[in-house]
């Protein structure tokens, strides 16, 4: 009997070990009215406006110009992840940080040039490098693209 109890206490430990996944979420920026919505781990999350091309890995959207949609990734810990994201035409890409900075937010800064826009007025206009984003419910759903 022990020999049952032990597989059944690995076998809880191991399901318990898989149900963690620090990058399957949505975040959103208050201040600039921005979602990202990610899973790090399948793909999953249906792109407004790309539905044609089924699920994929997240996407950055909300007070931007466009869709940004993940197209790699590189895990480096539960708190530590860069994920790089290309615009809905496919003709830019960007890449990014996200650190854990608590149970709930995350500071999402982007590396490099900092290609994702707005439109303000009748111009373009970068968005700020560095934005800090709040975990949402992942059941909670905020369009993306809508301005």
């Amino acid at each position: 009997m022990s020999k049952l109890a032990t597989i059944a206490v690995t076998f809880f430990f191991a399901t318990a070990a898989l149900g963690v996944q620090p990058w399957k979420l949505r975040l959103h920026c208050p201040e600039e009215k921005i979602d990202l919505h990610l899973d790090l781990y399948e793909e999953s999350v249906e792109v407004p406006g790309m539905e044609a091309f089924g699920p994929m890995n997240g996407y950055l959207g909300g007070n931007i110009y466009g869709i940004w949609y993940v197209v790699g990734f590189d895990i480096k810990d539960d708190q530590h992840a860069v994920v790089t994201i290309a615009n809905d035409l496919g003709s830019e890409d960007q890449k990014l940080t996200l650190t854990q900075t608590s149970d709930s937010t995350y500071q999402l800064k982007f590396l490099g040039y900092n290609a994702v826009k707005r439109a303000q007025g009748k111009k373009l206009v970068k968005i700020p490098g560095e934005l800090n984003m709040k975990a949402m419910p992942l059941g909670l759903s905020k369009k993306g693209g809508s301005k």
